[in-house]
């Protein structure tokens, strides 16, 4: 665990605040946004969406649930309520919210109520986390755009935002780190396990035959 890990989602508040000061003064400059999802295994939210132009950053971590300050074991174990889940902070000027949950629904299977891929259980499911009205209606205008193109039934649920708790900081860049970990591929750097985990679990094979040459990421 290096220190730039344990630091990472206060880099990013930083990040946030430092981007808004150097905004002010600025009408047609929009303030940093965030947009909390889940989408299964959050190592593989954050993947994606960290090199989506116009993104800042994106956090690990749980949300949904009723135990305050929750543990990987805790909600892996199941029983806490809560989602694995991706706070991604965005610049609206360079990307905007209905593209950003455009990809989101193109970069997982929306249609299973009980995980992500061979990940399985309720901290698997996804679901896509809103403030307010206005996002709420972005939301849903996004999910039934997915449901229209895929042809087939959503079952990602739209949710009112709660607590979000980033998770542990080995997680946090879990697939860029270089960290020597052993796993059940053997030992392995966390960039190589990351992909040997991600190829083995068949998210981007699910995804590319769910949605074919829509899938954003598929292979990424």
């Amino acid at each position: 665990m290096t220190l730039t890990d344990t630091l990472k989602p206060i880099a990013l508040a930083a990040a946030m605040t430092l981007t808004t000061l150097m905004q002010t003064g600025s009408a047609q400059a929009g303030s940093p946004e965030t947009l909390t999802v889940a989408g299964g295994c959050f190592w593989c939210v954050e993947s994606d969406f960290e090199g989506v132009p116009g993104v800042l950053g994106a956090v690990s971590g749980y949300t949904g649930g009723k135990v305050d300050n929750p543990t990987y074991k805790q909600v892996s174990r199941g029983g806490t309520g809560h989602y694995e889940a991706v706070q991604i902070t965005f610049d609206p000027d360079k990307v905007s919210r209905q593209r950003l949950l455009n990809l989101f629904f193109r970069s997982v299977d929306p249609t299973d109520a009980g995980g992500q891929f061979c990940d399985r259980g309720e901290s698997y499911r996804t679901a896509i986390f809103v403030s307010n009205k206005g996002e709420k209606a972005i939301a849903e205008q996004a999910k039934a755009k997915a449901q229209g193109d895929l042809g087939q039934k959503i079952v990602t649920p739209i949710l009112s935002a709660g607590k979000f708790y980033p998770a542990e900081a080995y997680h946090q860049d879990y697939y860029k780190g270089d960290k020597l970990i052993l796993t059940r591929f053997g030992p392995k750097r966390q960039a190589s396990a990351y992909k040997a985990y991600r190829k083995a679990c068949g998210r981007d094979q699910r995804v590319k035959q769910l949605w074919g040459d829509a899938a954003p990421f598929a292979g990424s």
